[in-house]
């Protein structure tokens, strides 16, 4: 895994939402809707309690790879709704060329709080964060897995236009104690069509 995303382009501002790094005050406000039962039931970790859950996400290393969704409306403040993760990689490549390959991939995550679900924000979030991918970052590639049972996330990458690369039968270990099947979604630079309504504004730029 290389750096965290450039800081330059960020806050990124859609029509309804803007996204943004996350500092360490925001680990608390994540962990309200991470801690949900039906959130977390998708999640690879489930900590327990606040204090296991501050040690995991104040991990520098962690941290840097975590965005804050915020709903933006005219009259009040920003509304933290959700969370995106952006671990940049590197590619699979032959050692003579492995340089080249450095860098060059994403791995996207990411939490919706359910009072906010079933109004597309989430599909506009991501999307907003596939262009930054393809744009100001000029990463080549985009990819994403989840349990097969987690049908929002799965449709949303095939909303997205993502295509999905890898069904795998039963080799995730729920918590639950159950091996569940597994889907993986890919999409490259060449076949997205980057969205207007997404643009990168100011770092300065407070809300």
């Amino acid at each position: 895994m290389t750096d965290s995303p450039h800081t330059d382009v960020w806050p990124v501002r859609t029509e309804r939402l803007q996204i943004r790094p996350m500092t360490a005050p925001d680990v608390d406000v994540m962990w309200e809707w991470r801690r949900r039962p039906e959130v977390n039931r998708w999640l690879g970790l489930a900590p327990a309690t606040l204090k296991e859950f501050r040690e995991r996400y104040l991990d520098p290393g962690r941290l840097t790879s975590m965005y804050l969704v915020e709903l933006i409306t005219e009259n009040d403040g920003p509304t933290p709704i959700g969370d995106i993760m952006i671990r940049i990689g590197d590619g699979w490549a032959q050692l003579e060329v492995a340089d080249q390959a450095r860098g060059v991939e994403a791995e996207l995550g990411w939490v919706l709080d359910p009072a906010h679900t079933g109004r597309g924000y989430a599909t506009e979030a991501i999307r907003a964060v596939i262009d930054v991918c393809f744009g100001p970052l000029g990463l080549r590639r985009v990819h994403a897995g989840c349990f097969a049972d987690n049908e929002p996330s799965s449709r949303l990458m095939e909303r997205l236009g993502m295509r999905r690369e890898e069904f795998s039968r039963k080799t995730a270990l729920h918590r639950s104690g159950e091996w569940l099947d597994g889907l993986n979604y890919g999409i490259l630079a060449e076949e997205w069509t980057p969205t207007r309504q997404s643009s990168v504004t100011p770092s300065t730029t407070n809300v």
